[in-house]
């Protein structure tokens, strides 16, 4: 019975449409080491079709449901300063989806940026994409470069979207980048290291990803930031995108801060 009342808790909070950005003495944050916060999230969110289906539902129903967790996902962020949280919101693989289903997804992509995108930006969120950009339509194409255009000058927190994104597909195509500047004759093979690798990757200018959270119970990075998650933190949490409340979020960067981060060194009070 309990389990079943909080169940339902987590769902009004994730979804409610009157949540603000709340401050830094929000009883949400109560608690938080804020000198320990990650400053990159990235999030898979995952479980909108589980969440339909066990809620009886048409699987549309539970992306619509997940566009308002992500709304307000966005606003704890921007409470919290993160400096940049990534989303993986529909993957190379994501076309082998039923067709109805693709279609349904992009008209709600196109409808978010309608509809959310003036309050984001009022939000001083500084909106980036990332991904196989020109697989896209034209319409939706143009509506991103917009989007960017209108926010390029917020300083608040990054929100990158990775749409037709994959991280393979990804470090493939700077591959290809690179190698064309050393045919050229621009760059020579002993040139390539690190740092040109991120200079050619989607994410540049970004920080490293700190923390990876995937919700619904996998256990994978599905091709998500394969390179830039190299040192990150994982949390794998069982609850479903549409009832991945605030609440949640920040319970995910408080695990987070109670981790012992080396980098592949040692702690020296654990030598």
């Amino acid at each position: 019975m309990l389990k079943k009342i909080l169940g339902k808790a987590v769902t009004t909070l994730a979804g409610r449409d009157d949540f603000a950005i709340p401050k830094h003495d929000s009883p949400l944050f109560a608690g938080l080491d804020w000198e320990k916060l990650p400053k990159h999230v990235a999030v898979i969110m995952d479980g909108n079709g589980r969440w339909a289906k066990g809620q009886g539902l048409m699987r549309t129903a539970g992306h619509k449901a997940g566009v308002k967790t992500l709304k307000n996902i966005l606003k704890t962020a921007s409470g919290l300063e993160l400096d940049a949280l990534t989303v993986y919101a529909f993957s190379t693989e994501n076309w082998k989806r039923p067709e109805v289903e693709v279609d349904f997804l992009m008209n709600l992509f196109s409808e978010y940026l309608n509809k959310e995108l003036q309050e984001m930006h009022e939000n001083n969120v500084q909106i980036h994409f990332i991904g196989r950009l020109d697989g896209l339509s034209d319409s939706l194409q143009k509506q991103m470069r917009e989007a960017v255009e209108l926010t390029k000058n917020n300083t608040g927190v990054k929100f990158n979207i990775a749409a037709n994104y994959g991280g393979q597909d990804e470090l493939v195509r700077a591959m290809q980048k690179i190698a064309a500047r050393v045919q050229a004759g621009e760059l020579a093979p002993a040139d390539i290291d690190e740092a040109l690798v991120e200079e050619n990757l989607d994410t540049y200018g970004n920080l490293p990803v700190d923390l990876v959270i995937r919700t619904s119970g996998d256990m994978r990075l599905s091709n998500f930031l394969l390179w830039q998650a190299a040192y990150a933190e994982f949390y794998f949490t069982d609850v479903n995108w549409p009832e991945f409340s605030p609440e949640c979020f920040v319970d995910a960067l408080r695990d987070f801060a109670s981790r012992d981060r080396r980098f592949g060194g040692l702690n020296e009070d654990k030598k």
